[in-house]
């Protein structure tokens, strides 16, 4: 039996290799982790079961060399809006290599956005879906929203440059908001469990009239963590209104069809916010000026009614028909309205415009 050293058999099978496999091929897999380190990006892509089962059921190395890693991933950020990143779908052009020490990997020499982008509208679809079947993707429409609002509850990064933005903004209007910062990480796979922590805390916080989740500014980063669906259900499903100002123009999120108000950056939800109170101050000062009108209509009204009632009181005075040449005839103080009430001797007083007259029946 011919003996091998593990050098020659290592050496063997890279001839193997070399004489079978040329050239590049494309390989469809997973990001599983992923590390830059020295300008290199390295992976681990796996496969997993189509029936979504666990485990994996092959899994290899991956290496993208400096000199093509800026130029790859840049074109990837560019056609996609998204940094690679693990768990996505990935359909990259490789050369297959073997090392004595390191074993077999791959050298990314390039990859097809086309591919992960359909990926990611095919999940995001799947999420939407789910979200309609269980009868949530409206179920925020239906929450009334309060007629001023002035407690925000804000879920965002502390040190991102959209939450000074949407500070900024409230800051410099003419109204006083209340606004409370509930931190989470806003990209990333830890991202969605982050904004669904922050949504409990503000629960049990205090009373707020809404909340606003943002984030925004710098470069394209990975918005996908605003497709998930344990995060778009249990926003969608909240006691609160949610306003949404994710900071993207691309496209919008699920997070965003689910929510009460979807605006494209935090800027334009602190701008929404103001312009709702100068609808309401407007509404309130119309409603000022009618009741004026309304009021000083009613007190026309009525003096109109008073001056009329003192026409006919004056038209009704004494005064007036002992000017006119009447007077007014009483017995024991009280009208002489027919002769039958006089007899022989009775004392009566006769009332004219300037004075009484007694006088005495005979």
């Amino acid at each position: 039996m011919e003996t091998l050293t593990l050098t020659e058999l290592c050496r063997l099978i890279g001839e193997t290799l070399d004489n079978h496999l040329a050239g590049t091929y494309w390989v469809k897999a997973e990001i599983s982790s992923l590390a830059q380190r020295g300008g290199h990006l390295y992976l681990e892509l796996v496969d997993t079961p189509p029936s979504g089962g666990r485990g994996a059921t092959a899994k290899m190395r991956a290496t993208c060399w400096s000199g093509t890693q800026e130029m790859l991933t840049a074109y990837f950020e560019e056609e996609t809006g998204q940094a690679l990143q693990p768990g996505m779908t990935v359909l990259i052009e490789a050369e297959i290599q073997y090392h004595p020490v390191y074993g077999l990997s791959l050298s990314i020499v390039g990859i097809d956005p086309a591919y992960t982008l359909g990926d990611i509208a095919r999940k995001r679809q799947q999420t939407i879906a789910q979200l309609k079947a269980d009868g949530l993707i409206d179920a925020q429409q239906l929450l009334p929203l309060p007629t001023l609002i002035r407690r925000i509850a804000v879920v965002s990064s502390p040190s991102a440059a959209g939450y000074e933005d949407f500070k900024h903004q409230l800051d410099n209007s003419p109204y006083h908001f209340e606004t409370t910062l509930f931190g989470a990480t806003m990209q990333g796979d830890s991202a969605a469990p982050s904004i669904i922590a922050a949504l409990e805390e503000i629960t049990n916080h205090q009373s707020f009239d809404v909340v606003v989740i943002i984030r925004g500014g710098g470069a394209t980063t990975d918005l996908s963590c605003f497709d998930d669906y344990t995060l778009c259900a249990v926003c969608a499903q909240y006691e609160l209104p949610i306003l949404t100002g994710i900071g993207h123009t691309r496209d919008i999120s699920v997070l965003d069809l689910v929510a009460h108000e979807a605006l494209k950056t935090p800027t334009a939800v602190a701008e929404w916010l103001i312009h709702r109170l100068d609808e309401q101050a407007e509404r309130i000062q119309t409603l000022t000026l009618r009741l004026a009108r309304t009021a000083e209509r009613q007190i026309l009204i009525r003096r109109h009614r008073i001056e009329l009632l003192e026409q006919r009181l004056a038209a009704c005075n004494p005064e007036r028909i002992y000017r006119m040449g009447y007077s007014l005839l009483t017995k024991n103080g009280k009208p002489v309205r027919s002769v039958a009430d006089l007899h022989p001797g009775d004392a009566i007083t006769t009332h004219l415009a300037d004075g009484s007259v007694n006088s005495r029946i005979v």
